[in-house]
């Protein structure tokens, strides 16, 4: 019996994780506080896989080093403005699958970070 190896583009993984955002605060309600902290949300969530992409074109260890623990610090940040939004009750699934993945997401970048650490 022959094993699938599962492979995680995390390129695409980040720009699903956006999108999913964008499509997230387009159902928010419009409050002041919403249109900034969610200003704030799309940067974050968006400059994950940009720094990702950055670190995949890095000219050494330790500059791939710190572009995915920029990821890594962004996905934390796109959790805490997640947390900050005001939403509908209906929306609390929808918020929590995203904080479940800007979780997964920093996790797996720290892992990243600890073993490029650990090569350099």
């Amino acid at each position: 019996m022959q094993t699938r190896e599962v492979k995680y583009d995390l390129e695409e993984r980040t720009f699903q994780f956006a999108s999913a955002s964008r499509v997230f605060v387009k159902k928010l309600r419009r409050t002041i506080a919403n249109i900034e902290d969610a200003k704030q949300f799309i940067r974050a969530s968006g400059s994950i896989g940009a720094n990702y992409i950055e670190a995949n074109e890095s000219i050494g260890k330790k500059d791939f080093a710190m572009k995915v623990k920029t990821c890594r610090r962004e996905a934390k940040e796109s959790r805490y403005w997640l947390r900050l939004l005001d939403i509908e009750t209906d929306s609390i699934s929808d918020r929590d699958c995203l904080i479940a993945e800007a979780t997964e997401l920093m996790k797996i970048f720290g892992a990243i970070v600890r073993k490029t650490e650990r090569c350099v």
